[in-house]
């Protein structure tokens, strides 16, 4: 066989030079004026010129002019063993002319072998030699140097010899093992390891062999193979991993910490944290400065403010309902979620039109290898996730989907039960997402649509003129973008369409052809369609500088619709001409930022931004709002980093969570309007171990705030809705965690946030007789405010693919203020003896009792050929305690006289039971 070819270096070269060219700074291997030969001879300096060779060329050995740079081998040109040739090795040794270009320019056979075929070969093969240019005083000039290719026959493999060629696959996952080794026989060298793609290739001679395959983190196995002479077997060997899903610290292109507080969740810590039901964006009510209106209800208080002044989004796309029920899953699927990004405070830029935090779900990218597949069952709802990438075209499609069967589980239950009452109650939603992503040159095109259906509500009894109701929440989008680097950085398009509904149905059970029925007599909707574009671009200008712009626009139009007898809860005629009762407006929301990240040293980080939105209500309401941003970090050391930020934030009035329409109409209120003030540090004390603290004070110099009831029962003065409903506040408070990433078999963290929320209200006080004494005003704790929250969370996986978790999460009563509770009361006694409760003025307004509740998660991983399957029991509230969500004042006792003011409380346990397989 033909050898790799060898660069002869002897002690002269042949140097062609082409002067006239040279005089003008232009190297060329065919001057067309004069071509010099000249020797170039080794000295200790290297290669150079003679002195009589260097003063024929008008060149000055003082300045450096003399000394040669020799060509080197960039790409070898093997040549091959004639075919059906027999013989003796041999060599051939040629002369090559190699041109500024690193080329073979001509080829000169100086000693030619015995056989004639070797010296053909020789010659063929050469002129594909490619070399770096050589350099005379820094310049490329042309060459002529010594080249031999040494031949030996090739090896003859015996006609017994067999082949064993396949793949070495992790077992389940179907991952190919790359560097795994292969022992043939017990030999203790290896007859071969695979490649990136987890391929071999082994010759072994006839008959019975046995192989032992070995990778790290697998278990080392051993395989029979019998093969027969000239046989060629395909095999492939898959090998059990030690552990399934292991917790493995994950190496990730992170984006540059510029935020002043951003806590990203990754795999696991996403998937696998109790209490959370498995789903990623739940995971956020355990993380430092979130409260809760009750547990199991994931929409987060971010320190002390309404929930719905928190944004969530999905890729910068902004989703309406992000759970099912208040108490299920969000709306999308787990298997779509990458990573979690929660902003408790000054978010940056990109995140505009809201007075809070922000929570950024990034979906994953589609994974380009083969199909994969995911199915889920528990016990309230089942599920899949299908994944298919087409290479041929660049092309991957994605697939997701839940329905849930709990009111078929209702309705069983209530057999069993014999509860008729209990079968009359409904539940049930669905949700789905399809993708479709394609490359498209450099850059990639994406198709997202995704939706949600909810159903809750009491059925009438199968009784005439019986009555009945519930609640329906759907909503739609469907999202088109594109990136593509542009201008010399990355640049994106995107439009979104969006549909949202609510709708309270009332129902009534009638005879119908001596049947009864149940029938729908009526529906009170909301309706809102928007239609959304975004454009950014993100560059990277210099080592310190990135700059990043946008831009994005949205018209939303809502609508009420009402049919039957319905009407909105707590509907008078005088309510026809209020924004909370019959929505109905056209509203468009335009904006752009820009940001810059500047690194003046390396210890200073220094990210200014600017947002300037306006919002734009028919007929004829216009507000704009320029929102400042900035934060600065400073790195003390490697390990130390302080930071503070500060920023100004503005969004539509908010009634709790979000209602389509309402949160459209109520803009003829105005703007709210606030700031955000945050310092802090972080520490990465020890390896694995990071250690964060921030304490924050957001004033409102403009707050307007509904709750459910301002809505259900129109409780601002009817007649005066002309009122400016606004008021001020603030909020302040600290957040601390220390957190385990993960990584080593487990993750974890615990965090505790003290808080306190203000708002400025005007209140009535209250005598004896439960009559208004005066009004007056004054700054007292908002609605949501929770002043301790502590939470510790857990998750260890153990060699034996079990994994067991744990959650401990404490918090301490909110007012009982009488907006999301009930409302503080205190004991009278008259002089007549007399016994009332009256209602307690809210500056002396007690709270709900402190709530603590132990979650837990165990579960167990197999392996299979081609899938895994995962089993888990998920509890929320396995300590069963219950959470006080009000008071009821009454008089108990054998003769009814005994006051008493006992707790409401909810036990809200929930057990889950999935089963998982992934292929």
């Amino acid at each position: 066989m033909g050898l790799p070819g060898t660069f002869l270096l002897g002690s002269a070269f042949v140097l062609l030079l082409g002067t006239a060219a040279r005089a003008q700074g232009v190297p060329s291997s065919t001057s067309e004026l004069r071509a010099v030969e000249v020797d170039i001879q080794s000295t200790d300096g290297g290669q150079t010129l003679s002195a009589e060779d260097a003063q024929r060329l008008g060149l000055s050995p003082d300045a450096g002019d003399t000394a040669l740079v020799p060509p080197t081998l960039t790409a070898d040109a093997p040549a091959a063993w004639p075919e059906g040739l027999e013989g003796t090795p041999g060599e051939v040794e040629l002369e090559l002319l190699v041109d500024v270009d690193g080329r073979v320019a001509e080829t000169k056979v100086v000693r030619a072998a015995s056989e004639p075929r070797l010296t053909d070969a020789a010659l063929a093969a050469a002129p594909g030699l490619r070399f770096t240019p050589a350099t005379l005083g820094g310049l490329p000039v042309a060459v002529r140097l010594p080249f031999l290719y040494r031949f030996t026959p090739p090896v003859q493999v015996p006609a017994a010899t067999t082949r064993l060629t396949g793949e070495v696959r992790a077992r389940g996952t179907r991952r190919p093992l790359a560097d795994a080794a292969l022992f043939v026989d017990g030999a203790p060298e290896p007859a071969g390891t695979t490649d990136a793609q987890g391929r071999f290739t082994v010759d072994v001679t006839p008959g019975a062999h046995r192989l032992e395959v070995r990778a790290p983190g697998h278990a080392t196995t051993s395989f029979e193979e019998k093969l027969e002479a000239g046989q060629t077997l395909q095999v492939v060997y898959r090998l059990q991993p030690r552990v399934v899903n292991p917790y493995e610290t994950v190496v990730r292109d992170e984006r540059p910490r510029t935020e002043v507080t951003r806590i990203s969740l990754h795999e696991q810590e996403i998937r696998e944290v109790p209490g959370t039901q498995g789903d990623p964006f739940r995971v956020v009510m355990l993380m430092p400065g979130v409260g809760s209106l009750a547990s199991g209800i994931s929409y987060p208080v971010v320190r002390g403010s309404q929930p719905a002044a928190t944004g969530f989004f999905l890729d910068g796309v902004r989703i309406p309902m992000l759970y099912h029920l208040l108490l299920g899953p969000a709306v999308i699927h787990p298997d779509f979620i990458d990573t979690v990004d929660f902003h408790p405070g000054a978010p940056p830029v990109q995140f505009g039109r809201l007075l809070g935090g922000a929570v950024e779900g990034r979906l994953s990218r589609p994974r380009e290898d083969r199909l994969h597949f995911t199915a889920y069952a528990d016990l309230l709802n089942a599920g899949g996730f299908i994944e298919q990438p087409f290479a041929s075209t660049g092309t991957s499609v994605s697939l997701a989907g839940r329905v849930s069967y709990s009111a078929l589980l209702i309705s069983l239950a209530a057999n069993a039960l014999n509860n008729k009452g209990a079968e009359q109650l409904r539940a049930g939603f669905w949700d789905y997402q399809a993708r479709v992503e394609q490359k498209v040159g450099q850059g990639r095109l994406r198709l997202f649509a995704l939706g949600s259906s909810d159903d809750v509500g009491l059925s009438p009894e199968l009784k005439e003129a019986a009555e009945g109701g519930g609640v329906t929440s759907r909503f739609h989008r469907i999202d088109l973008r594109g990136t593509h680097p542009l201008a010399g950085g990355e640049g994106e398009l995107g439009v979104t369409l969006g549909w949202d509904g609510l709708g309270l149905v009332g129902e009534q059970t009638q005879l119908t052809g001596g049947n009864l029925v149940r029938q729908s007599v009526g529906e009170y909707g909301l309706e809102q369609t928007s239609l959304a574009a975004r454009t950014a671009w993100r560059r990277v200008l210099t080592d310190t500088l990135e700059v990043a712009v946008g831009a994005d626009v949205e018209n939303r139009r809502s609508a009420t619709t009402i049919t039957g007898t319905a009407r909105p809860p707590g509907w008078q005629p005088s309510d026809e001409a209020d924004p909370l009762k019959r929505p109905s407006a056209i509203a468009t929301f335009s904006g752009a930022y820009a940001s810059v990240t500047w690194r003046p040293t390396e210890k200073w980080v220094v990210s200014p931004g600017l947002r300037v939105d306006a919002y734009h209500l028919v007929p004829g309401m216009t507000f704009t709002a320029v929102e400042p941003r900035l934060s600065v970090r400073h790195s003390l050391t490697d390990t130390l980093t302080l930071k503070g930020g500060a920023g100004l934030f503005h969004q539509p009035p908010t009634v709790l969570l979000h209602l389509p329409a309402i949160d459209t109409a109520s803009l003829r209120y105005g703007l709210q309007s606030g700031a955000q003030f945050d310092v802090g540090a972080e520490w990465k004390a020890l390896e694995g171990l990071e250690l964060s603290a921030d304490a924050y004070f957001n004033p409102l110099s403009r707050a307007v705030e509904f709750d459910l009831l301002d809505v259900a029962e129109n409780r601002r003065r009817r007649g005066s809705l002309g009122a400016d409903p606004a008021t001020t506040g603030y909020a302040y408070g600290l957040d601390l965690m220390a957190r385990h990433p993960l990584g080593n078999h487990w993750f974890g963290w615990v965090s505790y946030s003290f808080l306190q929320s203000r708002r400025k209200v005007r209140f009535s006080r209250y005598g004896d007789d439960n009559r208004v004494v005066e009004t007056v005003e004054g700054e007292l704790p908002f609605a949501f405010e929770q002043a301790h929250v502590f939470n510790a969370a857990l998750s260890y996986k153990f060699g034996n693919n079990w994994t067991v978790g744990t959650v401990v999460h404490f918090n301490t009563g909110r007012p009982e203020s009488g907006q999301i509770t009930s409302q503080s009361q205190r004991y009278v006694q008259g002089p007549d003896d007399s016994r009332n409760w009256v209602r307690q003025d809210l500056d002396r307004a007690g709270r709900l009792s402190s709530f603590f509740r132990v979650d837990a998660r165990i579960a167990k991983s197999w392996a299979y050929q081609d899938f895994t399957l995962d089993a888990s029991l998920d509890v929320l509230n396995l300590s069963a305690q219950q959470e006080v969500i009000a008071y009821e004042y009454r008089f108990d006792g054998p003769e009814g006289v005994e006051p008493t003011r006992a707790p409401l409380q909810i036990p809200i346990i929930v057990p889950l039971f999935g089963l998982k397989a992934t292929y």
